[in-house]
């Protein structure tokens, strides 16, 4: 399930609520010099004078057609150009295309000619939270509630921002504050909700829960939130009846899919968490996570075609998660496509230094290419430097280090080292290496016995296991 409640974000709705704020007032230009401002009124702008133009910017936006909203500001007569409303709708706009610094530069001089302007402060805060700037977005909304210190709103964005950042009594004060004024507010209660949970008070959490389901029960977010609440307690049953329920109230939400999968794992039923995962490939397939399940759920169920190809996805989505070129390299090799193996762990190993394990696959996969052995080898020579000298796989970096230039040494002093190893599960990773040692320099009967001592090993959440588990069934090679 998902990790927290996601902070304050309202950049994505803003374009459409700013709209019809222009609607609802005269739009006013505001003076940027505070002389001229204090001589002069405020200048009234005539709406017909903006009308079409406006009309035009809330059609492209109802159709997220951001970019076409942009270009017709320029087609608004100058002082109302130049209004605190429309420059403040530019920015929101701005920010929902991501062009946030642009945003930001309108929305702060805003604030310079109006510091009690509340909506341009909304949008900054939101637009500093979607750059990850906590600090930024706690000043914002600080500054809401200095002008309005009953903003509800503001109140329970800093609460779930404080709550993102484990801030538990910053958080409780701000979601209390808003309960006292409106007790039924169901933005207060889930948070409450949530900030309990993590404090492990656990039946004043389900209180909350409940009272938001009760207050809500056609509302999926209390009833995913609810059930968070079981799955975190064990009760799997009712955690799963909960997101039937808001499945059904909400049947498009990627995120409720997700949690509904989650708990079918947590269940056993991995055929059925798959579709569940499947499911939100559907609703949405360029969003990343879904394909860390279905990957790994594939490969578990045998499909290992399917698996390699949500591997290639998951790296392609999320190409900072060495964990997809892992798999997805593991899934090359199976199919010895060693050139793109090599590159997959060549990547893996730049996001992973530590992990000398992709370097070494990198290696082995570039001496099985037969096409650049003197690349493999220097590969291998810079890549043993970072590897403990005279450990057992620092000797085997050199095994294979030799083996590129087609040097067969140290094999002997390899093999002792294996059977003194005590550390059962580097023991289960060398003697996989091993295996792949001797297969490539043909000794096939040597390799297939190491392949089977890795089995009898049983060290099963190496990586290496998932690889000698596929020539094991390829080579139908049965363990005693």
């Amino acid at each position: 399930m998902r990790s927290g409640h996601r902070p304050f974000n309202k950049v994505f709705l803003m374009p459409l609520f700013l709209f019809l704020i222009l609607w609802a007032r005269p739009l006013v230009l505001a003076q940027t010099n505070p002389a001229v401002a204090a001589a002069a009124p405020p200048i009234a702008i005539a709406p017909e004078a903006v009308e079409p133009v406006l009309f035009a910017i809330s059609d492209f936006l109802e159709n997220a057609q951001f970019e076409q909203a942009l270009a017709l500001f320029d087609s608004i007569p100058a002082v109302a150009r130049n209004s605190s409303d429309v420059r403040l709708l530019e920015a929101s706009v701005l920010s929902s295309v991501g062009r946030f610094a642009e945003a930001r530069t309108i929305v702060q001089a805003i604030n310079q000619s109006d510091p009690q302007n509340i909506d341009a402060l909304f949008l900054l805060a939101a637009i500093e939270g979607v750059e990850g700037r906590d600090r930024q977005q706690r000043e914002a909304l600080e500054r809401i509630l200095a002008i309005d210190t009953n903003n509800t709103e503001a109140r329970i964005a800093l609460g779930n921002l404080h709550l993102s950042v484990r801030a538990l009594r910053d958080a409780a004060d701000n979601f209390r504050h808003v309960i006292t004024m409106e007790p039924q507010n169901v933005d207060a209660l889930l948070g409450m909700g949530r900030l309990l949970r993590i404090n492990q008070e656990w039946n004043y959490a389900e209180a909350f829960f409940n009272r938001v389901v009760e207050l809500h029960p056609n509302m999926a977010e209390g009833r995913s939130e609810r059930a968070r609440f079981y799955r975190q307690r064990g009760r799997l049953g009712e955690a799963l009846a909960d997101l039937d329920a808001a499945m059904r109230l909400s049947p498009g939400d990627y995120w409720i899919a997700i949690d509904r999968g989650t708990i079918l794992m947590d269940m056993g039923r991995r055929p059925q968490a798959l579709a569940e995962f499947e499911r939100a490939i559907a609703i949405n397939p360029d969003e990343f996570f879904a394909y860390i399940f279905t990957s790994g759920l594939r490969e578990t169920l045998g499909d290992l075609d399917g698996a390699q190809a949500h591997y290639a996805i998951l790296a392609r989505l999320r190409p900072d998660y060495h964990y997809a070129l892992e798999g997805l390299g593991l899934h090359l090799m199976r199919n010895e496509r060693w050139a793109e193996a090599r590159d997959a762990f060549l990547e893996a190993h730049r996001q992973a230094p530590t992990y000398n394990h992709y370097a070494l696959l990198a290696g082995i996969n570039w001496i099985r290419m037969r096409t650049d052995p003197m690349g493999a080898r220097n590969f291998l020579r810079h890549a043993i430097a970072r590897v403990q000298r005279d450990s057992l796989e620092w000797h085997m970096f050199r095994l294979f280090y030799d083996l590129a230039a087609n040097v067969f040494a140290g094999e002997t002093n390899m093999l002792t080292r294996l059977n003194r190893e005590q550390d059962e599960t580097l023991r289960a990773r060398m003697t996989f290496y091993m295996a792949l040692f001797f297969d490539i320099r043909g000794n096939t009967n040597m390799a297939n016995r190491h392949f089977l001592m890795v089995h009898d090993i049983n060290r099963t959440t190496i990586p290496e296991w998932r690889l000698n588990r596929w020539i094991l069934e390829a080579r139908s090679l049965t363990p005693l």
